[in-house]
């Protein structure tokens, strides 16, 4: 079964024209959204904020239990 799942997709992709590029553009802006974006806009604050994992883990404890 799971050589049948793997044949389709690999013929599949062989025949492919418009969907190389398609899945191209896709890896593409999956990079960026979490490579480059998490970079510059994502900053790692409970890192920046605190020096132990104790503290941090306080800090998110406390904001998720406090309404």
């Amino acid at each position: 079964m799971f050589k049948k799942v793997f044949r389709f997709y690999r013929d599949g992709f062989r025949k492919m024209t418009w969907g190389r590029k398609l899945w191209g553009i896709i890896l593409v802006k999956l990079f960026i959204m979490f490579a480059i974006l998490r970079l510059f806009f994502f900053p790692d604050l409970l890192k920046r904020d605190f020096s132990s994992d104790e503290e941090r883990a306080d800090y998110v404890l406390e904001q998720l239990t406090n309404p």
